[in-house]
């Protein structure tokens, strides 16, 4: 079995960029989770099904293919709205829990980021991060990402947009966002993903040494 970096945290802290970067130093392969409950509601949506449907919902979810997720394409907005509906029901969540643990089990080591991954995916996983920061640091970095690429955005909107998801993912009652007991809180608020990474990369190191 590969060696496992569990990373958690609300949107937009930075775990996705640094998650991808720490994959790509070690050669391990990566999974950002999100991306599976985008690609199973997108399956809903492009089969005209309804999104309430919890059973057809989990059947759509244990045929998503692992290999297949396209950030491009999953990111639209219509996509994450219909993935927040489906996210909560506990027999989706299951189906796609053990489509990600299966994936964590690859050589020679994975990187899983997400939501419940240091407390329900892989709990024994050998590094586990909490990556976080204020929410109005975390609305700044959307509103500048949006708009760097040429989109319309309003910062209060994203604002609101971020704190009520973090409401949704903190107080869900299957598997709600918290960092594990023994994961490492790195908070970027006023860190530079170069030293977010310095700080991973030697948590890292220190783990495998001891592999």
């Amino acid at each position: 079995m590969g060696f496992v970096i569990a990373i958690d945290g609300p949107a937009a802290a930075g775990k996705g960029t640094l998650s991808r970067r720490i994959a790509e130093t070690y050669g391990f392969q990566h999974l950002d989770t999100g991306l599976t409950y985008r690609a199973t509601a997108k399956a809903l949506l492009d089969a005209g099904l309804p999104l309430d449907d919890e059973e057809v919902a989990a059947r759509m979810a244990r045929e998503v293919d692992l290999g297949g997720l396209d950030r491009s394409v999953l990111s639209r907005h219509e996509i994450g709205e219909a993935a927040s509906k489906i996210a909560v029901m506990p027999s989706v969540r299951r189906a796609l829990v053990e489509a990600q643990q299966a994936f964590s089990r690859r050589e020679p080591g994975t990187v899983l980021d997400g939501r419940d991954i240091g407390t329900v995916v892989c709990p024994d996983a050998p590094v586990k991060l909490y990556v976080t920061a204020s929410p109005e640091v975390r609305a700044r970095r959307r509103y500048d990402e949006i708009t760097s690429g040429g989109g319309a955005a309003d910062l209060d909107e994203i604002f609101a947009d971020v704190k009520k998801r973090d409401e949704r993912d903190m107080g869900r009652a299957d598997s709600p966002l918290k960092p594990a007991d023994d994961a490492h809180l790195l908070d970027t608020s006023e860190m530079s993903i170069e030293a977010a990474f310095q700080a991973a990369k030697s948590l890292i190191d220190a783990a495998l040494k001891k592999n």
